[in-house]
């Protein structure tokens, strides 16, 4: 629970402010995307690049490092398409954390490890498999000690915490037209 007090933030970017190891990935595996934005995201210890867009009825968040290499993929996805079990499992986590939670965003997160090559990682994301390695990453709004936050929880494929940390609002000053 280290990692409890990282404030996060993110804002759009323009396509040029991607790094360019970022952009011919995407050129490389994403095809057919719709609605393609680009966004920065930063916390206390680090920032990250993330290209959001739409394929085959899902969307999509592709999030890279600052030197423009792949850290993992994230498809947004109802309750009702995580495992009863591991649902289950969340769900005591959120009410053993927060008076009256209200999620507000889950997403299944591909991480891209050293061992797995970059194409499996991809197909793995775009077939929307369950697999052993994948996390559930929710955003939720909890009430603490007479406070409502907004926090990313990430979870294990089996539905076991792994950490949170505490989401700023969205930086509305970056607006890009």
């Amino acid at each position: 629970m280290s990692a409890q007090y990282k404030y996060e933030r993110e804002f759009r970017i323009k396509k040029s402010q991607m790094p360019t190891e970022a952009l011919q990935l995407l050129e490389r595996f994403v095809e057919d995307a719709k609605r393609l934005k680009f966004y920065k995201e930063t916390d206390s210890t680090k920032s990250s690049f993330e290209a959001k867009f739409k394929k085959d009825k899902l969307w999509y968040s592709v999030e890279f490092d600052a030197t423009g290499s792949l850290e993992d993929i994230e498809i947004t996805i109802a309750p009702l398409d995580i495992p009863s079990d591991v649902l289950a499992n969340i769900s005591t986590y959120f009410k053993n954390s927060f008076d009256k939670p209200r999620v507000k965003k889950i997403q299944q997160q591909y991480l891209a490890t050293a061992e797995e090559e970059l194409k499996t990682t991809f197909r793995n994301a775009f077939q929307n498999l369950l697999i052993p390695s994948l996390n559930y990453e929710i955003i939720v709004s909890g009430k603490e000690d007479k406070h409502y936050l907004e926090y990313k929880v990430l979870f294990d494929a089996k539905g076991a915490f792994i950490h949170r940390r505490k989401r700023l609002p969205p930086n509305y000053d970056h607006v890009l037209y």
